[in-house]
C-alpha cells in the first residue's frame, strides 16, 4: 500500500530556463549608452545559455563537489595538484569561451569595458567561484604587458578564448590562468609586513628564488602567480612565479592545505610555502606596492560587478517566486509589506547597474581628470558599498523563500554564502574607505572633479545638491576626524553617484523613488522599511523583471 499523507501544492522551484540578458532592461540600456550595441547579440545568446537549467545544475555541482588536494602521486612524488569536478571545467570553459578575460585588452571596439562588465555580471549570477581565476588573470594582463619578455612569450595564451585545464609548463599550454599570492599570516592587508624573501639567483638579471609563505594563495592550480616578496634591500617587490620551472621541473611552491571557506566553495584557495621557488622580478625592486595597487584597482572593479550580479540574481529569484507563492490568501507579490521589500531591492539593483557600467567606462576612457577620478576614488568606494550591501541583500532575498531559502538545495543559500567574499577579498570595508580618504588627500583635485561631474547629473534637484554640499563639508574636517568618518563618506558618495546616474539615465519613477528613499534619514536600517505610498511600485517591479 502506498501512503499519501498530503498533496504538494503552493511550492515552486527557483527560476531557471530564462534569458538573463533579455529580461534585464537596465543592463541592455547601459550597454547601449556605452556604445556597445555590437556586443548585444553575443550577450543575448550568453544570457540564454546561462539561464538554462543545465547551467544552474553545473553551478550546483561545482559547489557541492568541491576541489580536492592531491599532494603526492602513487609513488610519493610531490605533485600539489587540485582536482575539480567536471562541472567546474564546464563553467570555466563557458566563461573563457566568451572572450571576456581578454575583451578589454584584445578588442578595440567602443564599449568593450562595459561589454565585459555585462558578461561578468551575468555569469556571476549563476556561479561566482569561477570568476576568481578569471578576475586575477584579467587584472594581470596590463602588468605583464609592461614586461616585454613575459608578454612576448605569453600574449597569445593570455588572450586566448580556449580553455586548457592541463597541468603543464607554460610553453605547452594553449591558454593560461594567472593567480595571486599577497597575504601572509602576520600582515593580512598590510602587505608591507610580509616576510617572504626573494634572493637573486645570479643566473639572470631578473631571476630570483623565493622562500617564505602565503596565507591566502588563489588559485593554486593557476599556471603562474603574481607574488609579493621582500628583496635584500628590504622593499616589497612583485614577482612572476610559474607553476613549472623553465627547465620543466615543478616549481617548489608547496600547497599546505586548501581553505575550508564559508562560501566560494567551487574555487580553490590555499596556503603555500615557497621552498626556494623560481620567480621573475616584475618592474623595479621595492616597487611591489604600486604594482599591487594597480592590479587591485582592476580586481576591485570585478568585486563590484560580481556583487551587483549576486544582488540581481537574488532579486530576480525573489520576484519570480513572489509572483507564484500564496500566503494568507494572496500572492506574495501583492502583499503590501513584501512589495516594499521587493521595491527596495529593485531600486538597489538598478542603482548598482548604472554605477558599475559608469565605472567600467572610466576604465576604457582613462584619459581625463574626471575619468581618472572615477577610477581612483569611486572604485574603492563602490567596492565598499556594493559588496557590503550584497551581504545584507542576499540574506533578505533568501528570506523571501522562507525555510526553502535556507537550504543547500538551491541558489539562494549559495548566494548568501558567496556574498561576503567580495567584501573581504582585495581589501575589507575599512581598507576600502581608508583608500578613498587616501586618494582624496593625495589628489584633492580628483575629488572635486568627481563631485563636479556628479553635479552635471543632478537636474536641479535640491536634495542632490544638499547631499553634494554635505560631502564638501565633510572634506573640511581635520584629517584624523575625516578618517573616522570614512565609512560615512564612502556610503554617501556612492549613494549620491547612484542617484545622479539614475536621474540622468533611468525612468523618472525609478530615479524619483531612489532619491526619495535613499535620502530619507531613516532609510537603510532594514530592507523594505521604505514608504511606498507615493512610489510607482508596479512599474518598478515590472521593469526589474518582467512577469
Amino acid at each position: 500500500m502506498t501512503w499519501q499523507t498530503h498533496e504538494i501544492t503552493n511550492q515552486f522551484d527557483e527560476l531557471q530556463d530564462y534569458n538573463l540578458f533579455d529580461t534585464d532592461a537596465p543592463l541592455r540600456e547601459a550597454l547601449e549608452r556605452a556604445g556597445a550595441s555590437d556586443f548585444a547579440p553575443q550577450f543575448q545568446a550568453y544570457g540564454a545559455t546561462l539561464g538554462q537549467a543545465e547551467t544552474y545544475a553545473l553551478a550546483d555541482q561545482a559547489n557541492r563537489y568541491t576541489p580536492e588536494l592531491k599532494s603526492f602521486d602513487a609513488r610519493g612524488r610531490r605533485v600539489d595538484q587540485v582536482n575539480f569536478h567536471p562541472s567546474w571545467h564546464g563553467l570555466m570553459a563557458l566563461y573563457r569561451g566568451q572572450g571576456l578575460i581578454a575583451m578589454p585588452f584584445a578588442d578595440d571596439r567602443q564599449g568593450r569595458w562595459a561589454a565585459w562588465a555585462a558578461g561578468f555580471y551575468m555569469h556571476g549570477q549563476v556561479e561566482a567561484g569561477t570568476l576568481c581565476p578569471a578576475t586575477m588573470t584579467q587584472a594581470a594582463i596590463p602588468l605583464i604587458q609592461r614586461e616585454p619578455a613575459l608578454w612576448s612569450a605569453m600574449k597569445d595564451q593570455l588572450l586566448s578564448p580556449d580553455y586548457d585545464p592541463r597541468d603543464l609548463p607554460l610553453a605547452s599550454k594553449r591558454s593560461i590562468w594567472i593567480g595571486m599570492g599577497m597575504t601572509e599570516k602576520q600582515g593580512g592587508s598590510d602587505v608591507r609586513a610580509n616576510t617572504t624573501l626573494a634572493t637573486p639567483t645570479g643566473q639572470g638579471e631578473r631571476e630570483y628564488t623565493l622562500r617564505g609563505h602565503k596565507w591566502f594563495f588563489s588559485a593554486p592550480m593557476c599556471d603562474a602567480h603574481l607574488v609579493v616578496a621582500r628583496t635584500a634591500e628590504g622593499g616589497p617587490s612583485c614577482f612572476f612565479v610559474p607553476r613549472w620551472r623553465p627547465d620543466g621541473s615543478k616549481n617548489p611552491v608547496e600547497v599546505q592545505r586548501l581553505k575550508g571557506k564559508v562560501g566560494n566553495r567551487s574555487n580553490s584557495s590555499s596556503e603555500v610555502e615557497f621552498k626556494d621557488a623560481h620567480g621573475i622580478l616584475m618592474g623595479e625592486p621595492g616597487r611591489g606596492i604600486p604594482t599591487i595597487i594597480e592590479m587591485a584597482t582592476y580586481t576591485r572593479l570585478n568585486c563590484v560587478v560580481g556583487s551587483a550580479g549576486m544582488v540581481r540574481q537574488g532579486l530576480v529569484q525573489g520576484l519570480a517566486y513572489a509572483r507564484q507563492r500564496k500566503a494568507f490568501g494572496r500572492l506574495l507579490v501583492d502583499q503590501p509589506l513584501m512589495r516594499a521589500v521587493l521595491t527596495d531591492l529593485a531600486l538597489e539593483n538598478e542603482a548598482n547597474v548604472v554605477l558599475m557600467m559608469r565605472l567600467a567606462q572610466a576604465y576604457e576612457r582613462d584619459d581625463s581628470p574626471v575619468e581618472k577620478a572615477w577610477k581612483r576614488v569611486m572604485t574603492p568606494a563602490a567596492k565598499f558599498w556594493v559588496c557590503k550591501r550584497a551581504v545584507e541583500l542576499t540574506g533578505e532575498t533568501m528570506e523571501i523563500f522562507g525555510g526553502n531559502g535556507y537550504v543547500d538545495e538551491g541558489v539562494m543559500g549559495r548566494l548568501f554564502r558567496e556574498a561576503p567574499v567580495n567584501s573581504i577579498w582585495e581589501g575589507s570595508g575599512n581598507v576600502m574607505c581608508l583608500d578613498v580618504m587616501r586618494a582624496i588627500s593625495k589628489e584633492p583635485a580628483a575629488a572635486m572633479a568627481l563631485l563636479d561631474d556628479l553635479a552635471q547629473g543632478m537636474g536641479g534637484d535640491a536634495r542632490l545638491k544638499a547631499a553634494r554640499q554635505g560631502l564638501l563639508d565633510m572634506l573640511k574636517e581635520p584629517p584624523e576626524q575625516l578618517e573616522a568618518l570614512g565609512r560615512r563618506f564612502a556610503e554617501r558618495l556612492v549613494l549620491l553617484a547612484q542617484a545622479c546616474l539614475l536621474q540622468r539615465h533611468a525612468p523618472s519613477q525609478v530615479a524619483d523613488a531612489f532619491i526619495q528613499t535613499r535620502l530619507d534619514p531613516q532609510w537603510g536600517r532594514v530592507v523594505g522599511s521604505i514608504d511606498t505610498r507615493s512610489l510607482a511600485v508596479d512599474a518598478i517591479l515590472q521593469r526589474a523583471y518582467p512577469g
